[in-house]
């Protein structure tokens, strides 16, 4: 890499990143990376129905103005070829493989939401491969088993511009003006967008968010398995209850 393409590399954002593609696996995979050629790269894991543009830019940015920042369309969603897996394991294996084709050898992940959840299965079973991680406004397995008719009030709801709203923000007003900024940001990229494959993406992900919330895991087994140290993210009240137990994540390690 030139000086010339570092410093155009350092210039990037979500909104003019190029989208570049990877193939492995039988998946071609879309992503776009931002922020400075060297350290450890932070791979964001997007959440429920989202793809790479559904990522806020003002967040992203703001995240690789010193660092390597890589945002990803996982098997099936946007650009990216392959099925989308109804399952947390499954999407978790995927998110692996296309970070094996980069070559990384070490990465920061941060999960929101469904990503919270693949980022925690990554980091329970890939200890060197993952040095840290953020959770955000995601739930531990077992924690939320009621989402399934949460879900289908999101998006039943057609007075609203989009899910995201009653599912991200609360109806104060001030609530509901930050959520209608924050998807006129995600709208600002005009060319090389990314693509909505509807039902393809949101039916087998709703079903593996709603397995992986429903299913006991009494013994808190992933948590516990879960060494690196770990941020946890999530507001003070989220509508959608689809929040981290505090309970469940307090003493399960040392890394606090």
């Amino acid at each position: 890499m030139t000086q010339l393409d570092i410093a155009n590399q350092d210039a990037l954002t979500l909104e003019t990143a190029p989208t570049r593609y990877i193939e492995g696996q039988g998946i071609r995979f879309a992503y776009r990376r931002l922020g400075p050629a060297t350290g450890t790269p932070l791979v964001l894991l997007q959440h429920f129905s989202g793809n790479i543009d559904g990522w806020d830019p003002a967040v992203v940015n703001a995240l690789a103005a010193d660092r390597p920042v890589i945002a990803f369309d996982n098997a099936g969603v946007g650009r990216s070829t392959g099925q989308t897996p109804d399952n947390v394991a499954t999407m978790a294996r995927d998110a692996v493989d296309f970070i094996d084709l980069l070559g990384l050898l070490e990465v920061d992940l941060l999960g929101f939401s469904l990503g919270g959840c693949v980022a925690q299965q990554i980091a329970a079973e890939h200890g060197l491969l993952v040095r840290k991680l953020i959770l955000v406004g995601t739930a531990p397995k077992g924690g939320e088993e009621h989402l399934l008719a949460v879900l289908q009030q999101a998006f039943s709801q057609t007075d609203v511009p989009a899910p995201r709203l009653p599912l991200f923000f609360t109806n104060s007003s001030a609530s509901r003006s930050s959520g209608l900024a924050f998807l006129k940001r995600t709208k600002v990229r005009k060319d090389d967008r990314d693509t909505d494959n509807g039902s393809a993406v949101t039916d087998p992900q709703a079903k593996a968010l709603i397995t992986w919330c429903a299913t006991p895991d009494p013994g808190h087994a992933i948590l516990r398995a879960i060494r690196q140290p770990v941020l946890v993210v999530s507001g003070s009240h989220v509508p959608q209850a689809h929040f981290i137990h505090e309970n469940c994540y307090r003493g399960q390690n040392d890394n606090r």
